[in-house]
């Protein structure tokens, strides 16, 4: 007894059995997680070293060199960078896919131990790291802003209140602070007042720390009680700092507020941050890896209102930039997309079988299936995703066939005479095996998918796991469910039944297409070899379209979110950054597609320099916009902003994928390296240059800084010896002014805050300010800075950057609508072997373009291999050499519809239709393993009738063969929304770029496919 026989016999069984899978199903919909992408770490670990004050060459030299030679002894790294800007480091470690992060993030932390003691002893604290995924963008943004308040308060409500509560959250993987304003008290010290009492920069310092000391003073312990001591409070804010005693000279005492003035501040003064044009603090949540972006967006909204509850009415939250909007949106548009697939495929099912009975039994196998895939991927850990769910709706293709081949072979026996009952038993008995097989051979097909390498692989693990288990949970249901419901609900054929009028027009409409048909078929039998020769030169042309065909990576997508990031000139401050910032915010505010505008300026973040800034943006709903394609709209964007001066805007539209930990302006990148940095940095503006004349590209950016502008202080050391000034000291007094030394540090019962020593601002707007530094000799005399030191102006570079521990130069670019990524980096290569790029200049895309450039390596191998995959199963399967090229004979013209496709709507050969093209190879193989079931009866009956009557099947109510233009009708109707992008109707908050280009992959070249195996079939069957 097989599983279908036991199945029919006992019915209560075969119900009980779906319902668990139903179940089963059901409840892992409703616990799996919701995202944007299937779960991609990259394991990557972001090191930060702080020395305020120090020049980007002095951090590139003490600092990031001492930690790349100790990080790069760390087994599984894959690649090292570091960016060292004004008393800033950050270095980038990525490791191999595969390395577990914690024990990654262990090995780190024992290389830290080793290289701090080879660190400068000035830095305030040792180097920090944390663990990150380039992957994901934050989630969630919040802006806390008061007109009344100033904003250091607004920070303390946000950056002790909210950030630490919200870190909470289950989800959450960590919370960054942009624009930052933290409480700090700034001594700025007048140099001169100073010289002229004989007190030192030193003294100023020990006095701060001396007045902020926490040593602890004991207890008093006596018989009977004992007394804990404690000392007046320490001081706390300006005032309390301003009567603090310096020195005494001439009797009388010299208070702080005499040499300097003491003011409450912020920590750094120079980054500022903007919500819709009003100054705030941004908080900008990222979620952990895995979790449910929903449910985690949800859980920190539900938290808004105890925060407006908690802190003052002036202080105003707004939260913006919600990428659950558009999770949503997409998760809505593939759910919209599969309901109308099914719909489609039912009424497809019905308009052929013309009975709801009939048509019932298959239409029930495929939510059966759906829903215990469902099943699977809980327990298998995946979550509910673009990818995921496009795997689902491709699947609907599927998982009706094997219902359907159960089904025909079972009513062909009730039109012999058999009741249900027996035509269950022997149809399902005869089938069971070639469904077996075709499922086997079917995923097969998906093998290379599984086993693909790197973050293409990564990615779409998830989509290969849930098709395969689409394919085996609806093999299983059409053995098991299917003849049961068969046995049971089929009523027994009626010979002479007369069918309504609906039936007899689509009888004679069939009737007129097998006519043209068997007129077409008795052509092509007569012109055999024409019809070969026709097969053979159709493979030849598929091999040159593919390999003509543009490539790309991943469609663009409309999340309705921009990045631009700012860079203003080198020798740019501050102030007058901050200005410019603000100019282009408002430009972009102004724009009618925008809704959203947050504005950070200066503060190096993300290893960047202080010359710099960003804007998150949020547009408005597409149905909403003037200007629906975010394309467009960026092209408007970045016209308005080249009209403000002295400052370049680049603008990326956010994307779901993000690849590679390196900071950069724009989506791809293009690093130079090389051991002599005057060649590489003489190369690199050339090559920068001829980026920029390629077509295609739209923007070029580079990270190679080196003109900026500096201050040379020329110590003339004879003389300073002679003199009694040491170096140390030298170097010492200058920090202490220029700077921003943290002197000490308040203690409170919520926070810590820096109390900060610094030159008057007068003495830093210029050179003339050095001139008035004292530097206190060993004898104790005050001596000028200009005894024995002259100043000079140079430039000097605002950052240093390292790959590997060489010098490197990063040119970022984006592309012009419509261009392919392949055309601009095969350019980029034609480029480096005309400009005879030196030996001792290495060149490498990084980021994205290097995914790219390895998964196109890959492209051909990977179909040959799925090729290869189903011909070694099908040749075990039915033990033959030459059957399987007979039903792989198909794909030529496939795969060509395909490519044809792409290039008629403009679109290139992306990662997407590479698997769309696999999906193709899928559904042509499982076409064409059915011509094997004709083969015995084209022994007892003409071949030409055989394959007339493989098409004649289409005009009775359940014809008797299972065929092409049965299949081939609802798998065209399976793919059509994708291609068409749900339904013909643009959703309204995002594009379908993504699942249009597995559409068109799939959709319409099946019609051209099935159309051609009519005609090539019989010529095969002809010659067996």
């Amino acid at each position: 007894m097989n599983l279908s026989e036991l199945c029919i016999r006992r019915p209560v069984m075969t119900t009980l059995m779906m319902a668990a899978l139903c179940i089963l199903g059901i409840a892992g919909f409703k616990q799996m997680p919701v995202a944007a992408l299937p779960k991609v770490d990259f394991p990557t670990i972001v090191v930060s070293a702080n020395l305020p004050g120090a020049s980007p060459e002095t951090m590139g030299a003490s600092v990031a060199t001492p930690l790349e030679r100790e990080f790069s002894n760390i087994g599984g790294i894959t690649s090292i960078t570091s960016t060292s800007t004004l008393g800033s480091t950050q270095v980038v470690l990525e490791f191999d896919l595969n390395r577990d992060i914690d024990a990654a993030a262990l090995d780190v932390q024992s290389a830290l131990s080793v290289a701090t003691r080879r660190l400068p002893r000035e830095m305030p604290n040792p180097p920090s790291f944390r663990k990150v995924n380039p992957a994901d963008e934050p989630i969630l943004f919040v802006a806390v802003s008061s007109s009344v308040l100033p904003l250091s308060q607004v920070n303390e409500y946000a950056e002790t209140m909210m950030a630490q509560r919200l870190s909470t959250i289950t989800g959450v993987s960590q919370v960054n602070i942009f624009g930052g304003q933290k409480f700090a008290v700034r001594v700025q010290v007048n140099p001169q007042a100073m010289a002229s009492l004989g007190i030192s920069i030193d003294d100023v310092q020990r006095s701060i720390v001396s007045a902020t000391s926490t040593t602890p003073v004991g207890s008093l312990n006596g018989d009977k009680q004992t007394l804990i001591l404690k000392t007046s409070g320490q001081p706390e804010l300006a005032k309390d700092f301003t009567p603090l005693v310096v020195a005494y000279r001439n009797g009388a005492p010299v208070r702080l507020g005499d040499i300097a003035t003491v003011i409450d501040s912020v920590q750094n003064d120079r980054v500022a941050s903007w919500y819709n044009g009003t100054r705030s603090i941004t908080l900008a949540i990222q979620r952990q890896p895995g979790a449910n972006t929903i449910e985690v967006v949800d859980s920190i909204k539900a938290l808004i209102p105890v925060f407006r509850a908690q802190i003052p009415p002036s202080v105003s939250i707004a939260v913006l930039n919600d990428r659950s909007i558009s999770v949503r949106d997409s998760i809505a548009d593939v759910e919209f997309t599969f309901v109308l697939t099914v719909i489609l495929v039912v009424l497809t099912i019905f308009l052929f079988l013309r009975k709801i009975s009939a048509t019932l039994i298959p239409s029930l196998a495929l939510p059966m299936s759906i829903i215990g895939t469902l099943g699977g991927m809980y327990l298998c850990g995946f979550s509910l995703n673009n990818i995921s769910l496009m795997a689902l709706t491709l699947a609907v293709g599927f998982v009706v066939d094997d219902a359907i081949v159960m089904l025909e072979n079972i009513v062909r026996y009730t039109e012999k005479g058999m009741s249900p009952m027996e035509a269950a038993l022997k149809g399902s008995r005869e089938i069971g095996f070639t469904i077996i097989s075709i499922t086997l051979s079917l995923i097969a097909v998906f093998i290379p998918v599984l086993f693909m390498g790197g973050v293409v692989g990564r990615v779409f693990f998830e989509f290969a796991v849930t098709i395969s288990m689409a394919i085996l949970v609806s093999g299983f249901v059409s053995l098991t469910l299917t003849p049961m419901m068969c046995a049971r609900f089929l009523r027994p054929h009626q010979h002479g039944e007369r069918e309504n009028l609906f039936g007899r027009t689509l009888e004679g409409a069939f009737l007129a297409l097998q006519n043209g048909y068997d007129a077409s078929l008795r052509l092509v039998l007569r012109h055999k070899f024409v019809m070969l020769m026709f097969t053979i030169a159709l493979t030849f042309l598929t091999i040159h379209e593919f390999r003509q065909i543009p490539r790309g990576f991943f469609p663009e997508e409309d999340n309705s979110l921009l990045t631009i990031f700012t860079e203003t000139n080198q020798d740019t401050a501050f102030p007058a950054m901050a200005e410019k910032q603000q100019q282009l915010a408002a430009i972009v505010a102004a724009d009618p597609n925008v809704e959203t505008v947050n504005s950070t300026a200066g503060g190096g973040f993300g290893g960047r320099g202080g010359n710099t800034g960003q804007m998150f943006v949020g547009l408005k709903p597409k149905d909403q916009r003037t200007t629906p394609e975010i394309r467009a709209i960026i092209t408007q964007l970045r016209n308005k902003l080249q009209a403000v001066p002295g400052i370049n805007a680049f603008i990326n539209p956010v994307q779901n994928l993000r690849i590679g930990g390196r900071s950069s302006n724009l989506a791809y990148q293009y690093t130079l390296q090389g051991v002599d940095t005057n060649e590489l940095f003489a190369w690199a503006p050339r090559l920068e240059a001829e980026l920029r004349r390629i077509p295609g590209v739209q923007d070029v950016s580079s990270d190679l800084r080196i003109r900026s502008p500096q201050a040379m202080v020329d110590i003339d050391r004879d003389k300073a010896a002679s003199l009694g000034v040491g170096i140390d000291t030298l170097r010492t007094t200058l920090y202490s002014y220029f700077g921003t030394r943290q002197a000490s540090t308040i203690f409170t019962s919520v926070n810590d805050y820096a109390v900060i020593v610094e030159a008057d601002p007068k003495f830093q707007s210029s050179m003339n300010g050095l001139n008035a530094v004292y530097v206190r000799a060993a004898n104790g005399t005050m001596i000028p800075l200009e005894t024995f030191a002259s100043i000079s102006r140079s430039v000097g570079p605002l950052s240093v950057n390292h790959q590997g521990q060489l010098a490197a130069v990063t040119l970022s670019f984006a592309l012009n609508e419509g261009v392919a990524l392949g055309q601009v980096v095969n350019a980029i290569k034609e480029m480096e072997q005309r400009l005879a790029l030196p030996v001792t200049i290495s060149s490498a895309f990084q980021g994205s373009a290097k995914v790219f450039e390895d998964a196109e390596r890959g492209q051909g191998m990977l179909l040959l291999v799925a090729v290869l995959a189903v011909y070694i199963i099908l040749g075990v399967l039915y033990e033959s050499f030459i059957h399987p090229i007979t039903i792989l004979s198909g794909l030529p013209s496939a795969a060509l519809g395909a490519l044809w496709s792409l290039q008629l709507f403009n679109m290139d050969l992306s990662v997407i239709a590479i698997i769309g093209i696999i999906m193709l190879i899928g559904i042509v193989k499982k076409k064409r393993d059915y011509d094997d079931r004709l083969r015995p009866r084209a022994e007892t009956r003409g071949r030409y009738e055989c394959r007339k009557r493989h098409l004649r099947r289409l005009y009775y109510p359940l014809p008797p063969d299972h065929d092409d233009h049965f299949r081939g009708p609802y798998g065209r109707a399976a793919h059509r929304p994708r291609a068409w992008g749900r339904g013909g109707v643009a959703p309204p908050a995002r594009d379908c770029r993504r699942r249009r280009a597995a559409g068109l992959a799939t959709a319409h070249p099946l019609h051209h496919a099935g159309r051609l195996s009519l005609l090539r079939a019989p010529v095969r069957m002809a010659d067996a």
